[in-house]
């Protein structure tokens, strides 16, 4: 496969493509807004010596929301094309999706309720695997590139769980 093949498997309307990528944007804003590394209640928390350093989770985001933005356009584009219905579907799943993912943050840093926040990472975690699951009916590539995204996301749950098990609530 050469990389025009790919371009062409990745196109979507520009629409389309404005519409995702400020819907993850709006996602990306409200959970760095309510990110606090620096709060002392979370200074405070014994962490996993596993957790990636610091600096490592805006660079993955900000990849893996791109990577929601673009993946997605692309296989709503296609979807409208083939299957009307299970567009609207798709739709309404990436919605719940990054309802999810801000959630989850607001859960954590601003809540500060880790047992829950686990819980809104697993359920992060499942939608995005049903997410990508829902993109490779479109094209299976579109599937594949959305699986660092789950993957990622069951990562922080395994990490918000860890944290919770570590330190409780409070």
């Amino acid at each position: 496969m050469t990389i025009r093949d790919l371009a062409r498997r990745f196109t979507s309307s520009p629409a389309t493509l404005a519409a995702t990528g400020a819907a993850t944007l709006a996602t990306a804003v409200v959970g760095s807004l309510a990110t606090d590394v620096d709060s002392r209640w979370y200074r405070r928390r014994e962490l996993p010596r596993w957790q990636p350093p610091r600096l490592a989770f805006p660079v993955v985001w900000t990849a893996l929301y791109a990577d929601v933005a673009v993946t997605s356009a692309a296989a709503l584009t296609r979807l409208r094309r083939t299957d009307p219905r299970a567009a609207r579907r798709f739709g309404v799943a990436l919605g719940v999706n990054l309802a999810a993912n801000a959630g989850w943050t607001a859960l954590f840093f601003r809540a500060r309720r880790p047992s829950v926040a686990t819980a809104g990472a697993l359920a992060l975690a499942v939608s995005s695997a049903d997410l990508a699951r829902r993109a490779g009916t479109a094209d299976r590539a579109h599937g594949v590139a959305l699986a660092p995204y789950a993957a990622w996301c069951a990562f922080a749950t395994a990490l918000s769980g860890d944290i919770w098990r570590r330190n409780g609530d409070g």
